[in-house]
């Protein structure tokens, strides 16, 4: 596994359960993946050494998050079997590479253009105002981002970038934020996770509502849709594909090559999760059934809990989980992250039910009682 964090933890305990010794490759020493891996190779992701060892132990490699470099990946792929492959990664890990891959494949996104210099923003049609600057690489949860509501707003945030290459998306009415994990094996069979209704808090996800509160039409063209990413992409693994809902129909915004974290919910709503289905694919092992046998409502639970009101420096200490443990239909999962900070993502609960709004009911109020306020 290419990455230490809460992805790769839970796709090391999923491998482990299903028989397998897991290697991870990850430069912090910290790494919650480590914790559980068989071996932990602390090393950057193009220490070629590293690269050498993981190639000659471990006959088949996947990645929990899109950073990677696709040169690692591509560099393991003559060794190994890698899925999913560096050129999936790479499109989905550019934003550029992104939005032309959409495009091209006359697949439905919002209207962009790539800006490569303040004088392509200049040029910058009307109808890209007010819109989103976007870095192309290492944006991620909000950062690399900046609403601007004309070109001289737009010129100032491509400067805070220091001139890196951006998209320019414009900004769209949202009605709904949708997104549908899946896992595609080497045959090309598909198999859809129920859609999640997403919602966020300050650019990061908050709560993930399953089955998403939209019609059936909606959920059966997100499944749609990303299906067809996946064949497009030749995808083998676990894939999440984000949309928006404007004006009744269905927008992509992105597309991540790993499990997600509105995916979370799998761990204790469905038949098989998101990582025993990206173990499976990796391995060559048939899919596993993707049915939601509950509804779920999941929260997202950042480090500004272990501090008094959520402020870095001020007291810290670890939240009171028994008030979480009350609810007989939750269940707590912590990522075993060696130091909380604001913003990162430090664990999550998820709240299974009969029907997606008792279980947001329920979720809303245990996330009250450990002092989540809905204020931005």
């Amino acid at each position: 596994m290419l990455g230490g964090g809460q992805l790769g933890r839970f796709f090391v305990a999923a491998a482990h359960e299903m028989g397998y010794r897991v290697w991870v490759l990850d430069p912090d020493p910290h790494s919650p993946a480590a914790l559980l891996a068989d071996r932990h190779l602390c090393a950057a992701y193009d220490d070629y050494a590293a690269l050498d060892e993981l190639a000659q132990a471990c006959p088949a490699v996947s990645t929990e998050f899109e950073n990677v470099p696709a040169g690692t990946l591509d560099y393991l792929g003559k060794f190994v079997v890698v899925r999913p492959s560096a050129a999936a990664v790479g499109v989905c890990q550019n934003r550029v590479a992104e939005k032309n891959f959409l495009r091209d494949n006359g697949l439905p996104h919002a209207r962009f253009a790539t800006v490569a210099s303040e004088q392509q923003l200049r040029q910058a049609g009307d109808e890209l105002f007010p819109g989103i600057l976007k870095v192309a690489r290492f944006g991620y949860d909000g950062k690399g981002q900046a609403v601007v509501a004309d070109c001289q707003q737009a010129i100032a945030a491509f400067q805070a970038f220091r001139g890196e290459t951006c998209v320019l998306e414009e900004k769209l009415s949202l009605e709904s934020e949708l997104s549908v994990v899946l896992a595609r094996d080497e045959a090309g069979l598909t198999r859809c996770f129920p859609a999640a209704e997403n919602s966020h808090r300050r650019g990061i996800l908050d709560v993930s509502l399953v089955p998403a509160r939209a019609g059936s039409a909606l959920h059966a063209r997100a499944a749609e849709l990303a299906e067809a990413i996946a064949d497009r992409l030749g995808y083998i693994g676990t894939l999440a594909v984000e949309f928006f809902i404007v004006g009744g129909e269905l927008l992509i915004n992105e597309m991540a090559p790993r499990p997600h974290n509105s995916g979370h919910y799998t761990l204790d709503a469905c038949i098989t999760n998101q990582f025993e289905q990206q173990v499976r694919a990796l391995c060559g092992l048939p899919l596993g059934d993707a049915r939601a046998h509950s509804a779920a409502a999941m929260v997202n639970l950042l480090g500004d809990l272990w501090y008094e009101n959520g402020v870095a420096g001020q007291h810290y200490r670890e939240p009171d989980w028994s008030l979480l443990y009350a609810c007989p239909s939750l269940k707590l999962h912590l990522y075993g992250k060696h130091h909380a900070r604001p913003g990162r993502k430090m664990g999550h609960f998820t709240v299974l039910a009969d029907d997606a709004e008792t279980a947001r009911d329920i979720a809303m109020a245990a996330r009250a009682a450990i002092g989540i306020s809905d204020a931005a």
